[in-house]
This record gives C-alpha cells, sequence and structure tokens, in this order.
C-alpha cells in the first residue's frame, strides 16, 4: 500500500477526528485524485509559515495541521528563547474561513506548554500583529491569513520576537521541531476555559490598536500645524472585505482627511470576498466598486487594501478623467521620493533603502539622486524586516522598504509590510502635490523625465496539484542547467542563481562571484540595456512567476522591450514544458 494511503487511512480510522473533517473524508473517498492530492505530502511549512487549501488531511489547512504546526513552534521557542512562558506569543486572525478558530487552536496548544497566549477579540491587519509583537514584548506572534489568496485557503505565519516574519534559519530549526511531531492527530491540548481560569488566555481589545495609531500619526511629513487643518482632498477606500477598514479610517482622521467615503459594499468582512474576482488589489478589477464610487464623488484617490491589509493599490484619475491603478513599482516609486525628499538631510547620511531583487530599479535611482544607499533583498518582505533588525545594531537608518507586489514600508515600529502607513501616506502625498497642482501620475512622469522610463511586468503560470510541483522543478531545472545567454535578442551580461548564491558575469569571461544573500530557488538574469529577467517559483501558491524590468528612452520604448521579453520567455517556457511531457 502506498504510503499516502496509509495516513488517510490514519485518519479515516481516527475515533476522535473533527466531525466536520469527517464528513469531507466521507464525500472524497472515492475519488482518488482527490485523497492523494490530500495525502501524499504534508503542508509545507515555508520560510515564513504555511498556506494551503481548507479541508481535511495533510496537505491542507485544518485544525490538526495547525497543532502540529504550532507544536514545532512551542518546542522550538522553549529550547531557543527565555521567559517564553511569561512573555507568551501574541496571535491576530484575518476574516476568512476558519480563522478565529485557528487562533484559538494555536492558543489551546501553547496553554498546553504553560505559554500564555494574547489573541485578538476581533479581526485584525498582518502590520498589526507585528508592531503588537513589539509593544507587548512577546517571544513570537503568529497570524492567522491567506493573504490575498481566494477564499478556499487559509495559512499561518509566525513572527519572531522582533515583530519581523521568522528568518530562513529559525524557519529551518522551527520546521525541524514540527518534523518531530510524530502523530498531528494527538497533539495536545488545553481547553479554551482551562486556559481563560489559569489566566494563559488573554483576550486583547482595542489598547494595541490605540499605542499603533500613536506611531502612525508620526511618519506624517505634515508639520503639526498642517496635520491639524482640515483637509478637503476627496479620497475612496475599500478594504475588500478585510481587515484594515478600522485602522485606515483613523489614521485619516487623525490627519484630519474629512472627505472619505468608504466603499459599502465591501466594507463588510466577508470570507467568500463576494464582491470581487480575487480581493487583490495588485489586480485592476478589485477597484470596479471603489472606481464607480470614485466618479460619483470626484475622488482624486483611490485606495484598495488586501484581506490582511499588508498591501496597498492605489488608483488616481489621469488625463482622460479615467482612474488609473498604479502599479507597485509606481506607488512605491513616489512613496520613497516623497519621503526622502521630506527627511532631514542628517538623516540621510547614514539612511538605507531597501527593495527586493525583482522591485523596480527606479527606486535605486531616486534613492542615489538623495545619495541614499540601496540594498537588494531576496523576494519577500520578511528579507526587508531582517535586514531592518540588523540596522538596530549597525546604526544604520531604515527610511524605505518596498517590493513590486504592493508591500511597502515607511517607518519600522511594524516590522512587515504595512498597508495602514502606506494608505495614509499615500493620501498625505497626493494631497501634498495637489496643492502643487499636480496629481501623482504629474510626479511620476517628472520622476520618469528625470530618471528615465522605468517599467516592470510579471507574468505567472498555475501549475497545481503534484504533476504541477513536478514541471515547475522541471522548468526551474532546465533554465538553471542550460541557462539563457540572450532573451528577445538581448544579449545577457549576468546570470544570478540564488538556490547556490552564485553570479556569473559573461562580458567579463564568465567569471564568478559569491552573491551575498540566502539561498532559494531564483534565477535572474541581467541584459544589456538595463533590462532584467527573473525566473522564481512561487512560495505560497502552485505558481512560477517570470519578472521583468526594462528602462526606456520614452514610455513607448519601454512598453516595446517588456513586450519582446515577455514574448520570448513565455515561448521559451512553453517549449520546455512541451519537451518534457513527451
Amino acid at each position: 500500500m502506498s504510503s499516502w494511503k496509509n495516513v488517510y487511512q490514519k485518519w479515516d480510522s481516527f475515533q476522535k477526528l473533527d466531525p466536520s473533517l469527517k464528513s469531507e473524508l466521507e464525500k472524497i473517498k472515492d475519488h482518488k485524485v482527490e485523497l492523494e492530492d490530500a495525502f501524499y505530502k504534508e503542508l509545507t511549512f515555508g520560510t515564513g509559515g504555511m498556506r494551503g487549501v481548507l479541508g481535511a488531511g495533510t496537505n491542507r489547512m485544518n485544525i490538526y495541521t495547525v497543532r502540529k504546526a504550532v507544536n514545532g513552534l512551542a518546542n522550538y521557542l522553549l529550547a531557543n528563547r527565555v521567559n517564553v512562558k511569561d512573555r507568551g506569543v501574541v496571535i491576530a486572525y484575518d476574516s476568512r474561513y476558519m480563522s478565529q478558530e485557528f487562533a484559538i487552536e494555536a492558543a489551546t496548544v501553547l496553554g498546553a506548554y504553560g505559554i500564555k497566549a494574547s489573541v485578538f477579540d476581533a479581526i485584525r491587519p498582518t502590520p498589526l500583529l507585528s508592531y503588537a509583537v513589539r509593544h507587548l514584548g512577546t517571544v513570537a506572534g503568529i497570524m492567522i491569513t491567506a493573504s490575498h489568496n481566494p477564499p478556499e485557503y487559509n495559512g499561518f505565519k509566525v513572527y519572531n520576537e522582533d515583530g519581523g516574519q521568522i528568518t530562513p534559519d529559525e524557519a529551518t530549526e522551527i520546521i525541524e521541531a514540527i518534523e518531530e511531531t510524530e502523530n498531528e492527530l494527538t497533539v495536545p491540548v488545553m481547553e479554551q476555559e482551562e486556559m481563560e481560569e489559569r489566566e494563559l488566555l488573554h483576550w486583547i481589545n482595542d489598547e494595541i490598536d490605540n499605542a499603533y495609531l500613536v506611531e502612525l500619526q508620526r511618519i506624517s511629513r505634515m508639520e503639526p500645524e498642517e496635520q491639524k487643518q482640515d483637509k478637503g482632498l476627496p479620497i475612496v477606500f475599500t478594504p475588500l472585505h478585510g481587515t484594515a477598514n478600522n485602522l485606515v479610517m483613523k489614521g485619516l482622521e487623525q490627519l484630519n482627511f474629512s472627505h472619505v467615503d468608504v466603499v459599502e459594499e465591501q466594507v463588510k468582512p466577508d470570507p467568500e470576498f463576494s464582491t470581487v474576482e480575487s480581493p487583490n488589489p495588485e489586480e485592476h478589477q478589485a477597484f470596479t466598486y471603489a472606481i464607480k464610487q470614485g466618479q460619483k464623488s470626484n475622488a482624486s484617490i483611490l485606495l484598495a487594501t488586501d484581506p490582511d491589509g499588508d498591501r496597498l493599490g492605489v488608483a488616481v484619475k489621469n488625463s482622460s478623467g479615467d482612474y488609473q491603478v498604479l502599479t507597485g513599482n509606481q506607488l512605491g516609486a513616489l512613496l520613497l521620493d516623497y519621503n526622502l525628499a521630506h527627511s532631514d538631510p542628517i538623516v540621510l547620511k547614514t539612511a538605507r533603502m531597501l527593495k527586493t531583487v525583482v522591485t523596480t530599479e527606479l527606486g535605486r535611482a531616486i534613492a542615489d539622486s538623495y545619495n541614499v544607499e540601496t540594498i537588494d533583498t531576496l523576494t519577500g518582505f520578511k528579507y526587508i524586516g531582517e535586514k531592518i533588525r540588523q540596522f538596530d545594531a549597525t546604526g544604520e537608518t531604515f527610511v524605505f522598504g518596498f517590493e513590486e507586489s504592493y508591500g511597502y514600508l515607511i517607518s519600522s515600529f511594524a516590522r512587515d509590510k504595512d498597508a495602514v502607513q502606506a494608505a495614509v501616506m499615500a493620501c498625505e502625498m497626493a494631497y501634498y502635490w495637489e496643492k502643487q497642482g499636480k496629481t501623482l501620475l504629474d510626479a511620476l512622469s517628472d520622476l520618469y523625465v528625470k530618471h528615465g522610463y522605468y517599467l516592470e511586468g510579471m507574468s505567472s503560470l498555475t501549475l497545481k496539484g503534484k504533476e504541477g510541483s513536478d514541471q515547475i522543478a522541471t522548468i526551474m531545472d532546465e533554465i538553471r542547467h542550460n541557462p539563457l545567454t540572450e532573451i528577445a535578442g538581448v544579449k545577457v551580461e549576468q546570470i544570478e542563481d540564488y538556490e547556490v548564491g552564485e553570479r556569473t558575469l559573461l562580458n567579463e569571461g564568465a567569471k564568478k562571484e559569491a552573491i551575498q544573500l540566502p539561498n532559494e530557488n531564483m534565477m535572474k538574469f541581467v541584459l544589456e540595456q538595463d533590462s532584467w529577467v527573473c525566473l522564481r517559483p512561487s512560495g505560497t501558491e502552485p505558481k512560477i512567476k517570470c519578472y521583468y524590468g526594462v528602462r526606456g528612452e520614452t514610455s513607448a520604448d519601454s512598453e516595446q522591450k517588456l513586450a519582446s521579453l515577455k514574448e520570448d520567455m513565455d515561448q521559451i517556457i512553453h517549449e520546455i514544458r512541451s519537451f518534457s511531457e513527451k
């Protein structure tokens, strides 16, 4: 009998199996493909946590996979941190199916070890969890969320005592501790009532929110008197059925932005995200309702946050009177420039801007113009958070961090991307430029004229299940072992293989040099003409992603260069898949 069938039978015969999961197993017992996918492996715990489809099985998000992960985390903390039981762990959750239940399950596992759990009494955004770890001085944080994934997903993210996502080294040790848990079905838990009686379970109401809002007001670049003035900038905001409504609205209110319309159809938390195809502000369809409302109120800026409140999308009116959604790279460049232009020159002497290796090079050009050093990290905001922690020891000053996928951090009182900070700062920035007689698109155009027409894109290929996972591995292996020397007729100058941490300089006789970053399954090709291509499997979804970046003399020039890169890479990937299927 195959191993996955053994695991399935263990679950199916477990007398105390959760009734809803037992019912689901009964429904799929005759569907071999579904059963195999549910049990052929354990849900992967990556560098920040795990994310998967809700349901029965070891390869699904359910109370048993959550318990196993927390059991490993508890053992890791007790072995590697001090005063774990007293400092405890803070837990937050979003608006998805089972989020509150998973948060309580996590707490009850901690309780079995005598570890105090502080759990928010209602949904909260991810950046508030990051802040809460630091504010409360807990030993770790847990966020139950699947970010902007479809409704059938949920997830589990772990934060270290600094408030950042766990580092790769920490993740490795936690994974080892998780793997030592032999049976996910029999992980010990303490009943919620007993935890409350023994004061091991503390419910958090609004004390963390209020402390966060104090810090949020401090990021403003306006003078105190201007902060107090009423601002007539018309704003439309949608939390896309998620967690950010309360903090964004209060953050804008305390800076006296008084003309804010909330998209009523999307303000209520809804695990189905019933008014959008996908609750992802990166996708333009997520702005459909906000655009309709913006047209009615003649709004200057539209804001959309993803369900767990760590990503922000922004749309503004163009010269035709239509709303144009800014890319994550464009908004990041604008926020960076506004931030640096309004920073104390003394601060800028030790300032560092952080971005990922697949984020626009326009950010580097802007930082250079203010004599601010840019530091690249791997893809994922956890690496930006880790770098900020290093700055605490080196004396370097964090001034801004961003990634192309709509993640921004302005102040390091939180250590993960923060859509609340970004939303408030985006409105302040739009208000500033409006006083200068400009829109954010005008300000962006000025940056292009000054630094060049940078343009970026990303395409992804979804390949689900075990077969899809194998195809993704095949594509990466082929690209790695037969690296490209030309893409769309443009010569490759450098090949960067992040899995082995090595850069090959083709224009210097294939000279090798080390990449001083953690290892990750990613390949980047730096081309002539200030262009680049990067191929990377997603760490949270069954996708392989291809990122592109170009710099042209004009907008049309950039668009043509980008289209050529994409077309050629699509063909290359198609040929690899076709050959592997023969």
